[in-house]
């Protein structure tokens, strides 16, 4: 139950810890592009075809809009916490700061896993499009290294993980700029998809818009949902509950807006930007995936809509093939941008992880001329790589959804306590409704945890196990709030309180690293 202080969290994204300090250079603009970058994935190429035909028909917008309000709550929890602890590590330095260390750690070992097996898994899938845009200009890698049926390594995958690595330790201007443009591509795929598909809608394929309610097919065994294990029943598909169920089915689409919480330490105005970032991102992703959902259900009924490529089979299907190419494209390119925005907040994660000695310090290091945690990503991007070349990580895509889903429910908690234990922090964002809307986030995202399969549980209990081990073995006792661990000269008892805000800026000479508190920002604000 160790609690890090906010001031001393402060504290360690000046460098006070020893290792160095992140250059902020991200504004609003930067962290919108990286939570559409991370959110626009395969969501919108795929789920808008799938649901519509399964569960909600032409009412799949309606459902891509609740998801989103639910989103958008924990967003709301992220952007205050953001704005109150602009460092590193997400709902990591959050739950740190209110839930204390154990679940901090619990938090912090889950996103490991979440972002991990997020950029493995898109590094296989695009490695795939990127074999199935080869073979049609009649290039074919062999079958040994294409990471298809029978072959030995994914090499493209692993490829894949390794470049983006070493543009993440460049940093700066480079991967700001490798970002925007990869982002910049997906965007122009996707507004020419609505804005071409718009020709071809006709009105009669929305014509019911909320089809009658049917029974649909319950699943058994692992891959049953654990909330229709617990208490039987199954969901129904189309009508008001298919479209709710829906809701819950997109949700995931979603998933990512948290990875903007991550760059915090980085951004010019945090207070201020990172609010911006996280809500600005979803609102985007929200408008593009309702525009997409109306106009390919429009183009064609609910009924006809193919399930693995929805966008391109509905051009096919209105005498546009040579449409489905580009599209192939806009997937190919996006797919980079999730890959990339993975590594860098799982890197980002390590770093706070390590700053607290939870884990081996040395991953804490900051690269003196990029200022970039070259450590960390060195050894993420070893391991991705080998993931993603040698190992078939298929069947943990749920893992992703289950650590993401249980992050945003500790956050939102932590709305709460935070309010309750330091309701004199400056808080620049302040999110509204407390507690209803976090109460809100909370109970939507463990319902969301609940309708995952039975075997994504049963591995993510085991995953959690083992961090609990680990930090019993190793983090226990290393830790910086451990009885007798020894602090930085510029450790928690050197930051003037909170009550008296004059003091920070005369505590330190002017050489020495700047020691920001809660009194400080209170004043700067």
């Amino acid at each position: 139950m160790r609690i890090k202080t906010v001031e001393q969290a402060l504290q360690d994204a000046q460098g006070a810890d020893g290792n160095g300090r992140m250059r902020r250079d991200l504004g609003w603009f930067d962290l919108i592009v990286t939570g559409v970058g991370m959110i626009l994935g395969t969501g919108i190429f795929v789920f808008t075809g799938q649901v519509a035909r399964q569960m909600a028909g032409p009412a799949v917008a309606v459902s891509f809009v609740l998801a989103a309000i639910v989103c958008g709550c924990a967003a709301l929890c992220y952007a205050e916490l953001a704005s109150s602890l602009p460092v590193a590590g997400s709902a990591y330095t959050f739950a740190y700061a209110t839930l204390g260390e154990l679940a901090a750690w619990i938090i912090g070992w889950a996103m490991m896993l979440e972002l991990t097996l997020s950029a493995c898994v898109v590094a296989v899938g695009w490695s795939g499009y990127l074999q199935s845009m080869l073979d049609t200009v009649g290039v074919h890698l062999p079958q040994a290294i294409s990471g298809g049926k029978g072959s030995v390594v994914n090499l493209p995958a692993a490829l894949l993980i390794v470049a983006l690595v070493g543009v993440l330790i460049l940093g700066g201007t480079v991967s700001k700029g490798a970002t925007r443009a990869l982002v910049a591509v997906k965007l122009t795929v996707v507004l020419f998809v609505i804005g071409v598909g718009v020709f071809f809608v006709k009105a009669s394929n929305y014509s019911p818009f909320v089809p009658p309610s049917q029974p649909s097919r319950a699943a058994s065994g692992m891959s049953e949902p654990l909330l229709q294990w617990l208490g039987g029943g199954s969901p129904s598909a189309f009508g008001i509950s298919g479209v709710v169920t829906a809701a819950a089915m997109v949700f995931v689409s979603y998933i990512g807006f948290d990875v903007v919480a991550t760059s915090a330490e980085e951004t010019r105005k945090p207070q201020r930007d990172v609010p911006i970032g996280l809500l600005g991102s979803l609102l985007v992703v929200t408008v593009l995936y309702v525009a997409v959902s109306v106009v390919i259900t429009g183009m064609q009924s609910y009924k006809s809509l193919s399930v693995e490529a929805p966008v391109a089979d509905a051009f096919k299907a209105v005498g546009h093939p040579a449409v489905g190419g580009m599209i192939s494209v806009g997937v190919v390119v996006g797919l980079v941008t999730v890959c990339m925005v993975s590594i860098r907040g799982q890197s980002r994660v390590l770093l706070a992880m390590s700053r607290d000695r939870l884990l081996p310090p040395s991953f804490a290091k900051i690269h003196p001329r990029f200022a970039t945690p070259h450590r960390s990503l060195l050894v993420l991007g070893g391991i991705m790589a080998v993931l993603a070349g040698f190992v078939d990580i298929g069947v943990l895509a749920d893992l992703v959804n289950i650590g993401t889903l249980f992050a945003f429910t500790l956050v939102s908690v932590g709305v709460v306590v935070l309010r309750r234990t330091r309701p004199e922090l400056p808080r620049p964002f302040r999110m509204p409704l407390v507690p209803l809307l976090p109460g809100i986030s909370f109970v939507a995202c463990l319902y969301l945890m609940l309708n995952l399969q039975l075997l994504t549980w049963v591995t993510f209990v085991v995953w959690l196990a083992v961090g609990l081990v680990l930090y019993a073995a190793y983090g226990r006792r290393r830790s910086r709030l451990a009885p007798g661990a020894t602090e930085p000269a510029t450790a928690l008892d050197t930051a003037a309180p909170a009550a008296a805000p004059a003091a920070a800026p005369e505590a330190a000479p002017e050489a020495a690293p700047e020691l920001v508190t809660a009194g400080s920002v209170a004043e700067r604000l």
